[in-house]
């Protein structure tokens, strides 16, 4: 058996999803609701439906997160990438970061890339929870330059590859639960790792020479939900991730967001979502883990002001409460639902 990251199909859990895109700001509740479900993706997809679109540059940052190990081996990716969302999508260059734990319940940090088909390849970065990650893939032709710093320690590392036939057609921003593959080809989405939330930030996309964020108007954002419901667009058997992951609604800016995790333990019926992020002023709400055992969690309220406001738990779910933000940012607690708790709010500073 190999272990990889995989493309994604992403079926749509809506019937307009796919089309519709988010909009900046827009609620948790709704990312979540309009998100493609896919067996190992959580986070965000930019394209174009009529593949004109091509993309030559894709970028982002992360804060690593901490893996909480109880038992068994269990893993988890964060990573940008081009290409590998499309049904017939072979091929997908990546780069980022794991948060795995071993069967003795170590952890294990480390970077990485993978250009699909090929297997991923461990970078000489040292990597370790709460550094600041900075990635970038480049493609040109059949060149793919992929590039990954830990801005926490000022280490970085450059690689230019050489690929037959990159996958330009979209660009991804992505926490993933990765796969276990035979000689076959087929493939089954591994255990995934309780990294809580782990937040995106600066995430942009060049395509057709225009460089913006997630959901500029040159192309379509759409979320993805990380579920049993979806697939991967390699032959996989009926197995799934035992833990599923939801997206948050995308920053003001379109830039930001962040992907929460929810425990195989959870009962809950719903995984709930990160709450949206508030700035200038505006307020970001944490709504969402509806489900018997629900988890929401608060927004992320940042400059002017901004408030987070913490998540509902309903049913015996938990709220938490929201992060303030700078200038005078506050974040009021979650609002527990029945037997559930609400957790006050927690003194970070600005985002």
């Amino acid at each position: 058996m190999s272990y990889r990251h995989l493309c994604a199909i992403l079926a749509a859990t809506a019937a307009t999803a796919a089309a519709a895109g988010v909009s900046a700001g827009s609620a948790s509740a709704d990312a979540t609701s309009q998100a493609q479900v896919s067996q190992n993706w959580a986070g965000y997809v930019a394209g174009d439906a009529s593949s004109s679109t091509q993309f030559s540059s894709v970028s982002g940052s992360w804060v690593q997160p901490t893996a909480t190990c109880r038992s068994g081996q269990t893993y988890s990716a964060f990573w940008v990438g081009l290409g590998g969302s499309g049904n017939s999508s072979g091929s997908l260059e990546q780069t980022g970061t794991q948060a795995d734990c071993t069967a003795d319940g170590g952890t294990d940090y480390y970077a990485w890339y993978e250009l699909v088909p090929a297997a991923p390849v461990r970078l000489d970065l040292p990597v370790h929870p709460g550094d600041k990650i900075a990635a970038k893939v480049d493609v040109s032709g059949t060149n793919v330059t992929v590039s990954l710093s830990n801005q926490s320690t000022g280490q970085s590392t450059t690689k230019t590859l050489q690929m037959d036939a990159p996958d330009t057609a979209s660009a991804e921003w992505i926490a993933e639960a990765p796969s276990s593959c035979d000689g076959s080809g087929s493939c089954q989405p591994l255990p995934l790792t309780d990294f809580g939330t782990v937040q995106f930030t600066s995430a942009t996309a060049t395509a057709n020479g225009h460089t913006g964020t997630i959901n500029d108007p040159n192309w379509t954002a759409n979320p993805v939900a990380l579920g049993s419901g979806g697939s991967t667009d390699i032959s996989l058997g009926a197995g799934s991730s035992s833990a599923g992951a939801s997206p948050s609604g995308l920053s003001s800016d379109a830039s930001a967001f962040s992907v929460s995790v929810q425990p195989s333990g959870a009962s809950g019926s719903s995984s709930g979502g990160s709450g949206d992020y508030g700035s200038g002023g505006g307020s970001g709400s944490g709504y969402g883990g509806s489900g018997s055992g629900g988890y929401g969690y608060g927004g992320y309220g940042y400059g002017g002001g901004g408030s987070g406001y913490g998540g509902s738990g309903y049913g015996g779910g938990y709220g938490y409460g929201g992060y303030p933000g700078a200038d005078g940012g506050s974040g009021d607690g979650g609002y527990p639902g029945g037997g559930a708790y609400g957790y006050g709010a927690d003194g970070y500073g600005a985002f």
